[in-house]
């Protein structure tokens, strides 16, 4: 399963396969990285999930205080991932991110937004803040 797959069924309680990368707010390279896979799965509107709830019941119930809101590193730690730099570096890849994955910081913040907009895409209620 693929580093996305895992993130998005730790937090909706399925699977689903890597979505196609999308090019907006995404740094350029010279040699764009390509995705692993091009499916998408969808969720029925009845079947929203609201990810910023259940990503709080997660917060609630962990004795780490996890700034999840803003940061790739601990959202993965929240739902019991590594959250490595080669474990974001390899969902980096798999989002189809662009940019110089040396420069970590503006990697880490392109890769909380893909998730988070990705999850928002696949059946998941994102809040209007947590996309920005």
């Amino acid at each position: 399963m693929s580093i996305f797959g895992k993130i998005f069924s730790k937090i909706f309680g399925t699977a689903v396969p890597v979505p196609p990368p999308t090019d907006e707010a995404a740094p350029t390279a010279a040699t764009p990285m390509q995705p692993t896979s091009t499916t998408v799965a969808s969720v029925a509107a009845s079947e929203r999930v609201d990810v910023e709830v259940k990503l709080e019941a997660m917060a609630a119930a962990n004795a780490q205080r996890l700034n999840w809101r803003t940061s790739i590193v601990d959202l993965m730690k929240l739902v019991g991932m590594e959250s490595s730099l080669a474990e974001r570096r390899e969902l980096a890849d798999e989002l189809g991110f662009t940019g110089d994955k040396q420069d970590t910081a503006t990697m880490n913040i392109w890769l909380h937004k893909q998730v988070l907009r990705k999850m928002s895409e696949n059946g998941g209620t994102v809040s209007a803040s947590l996309l920005d």
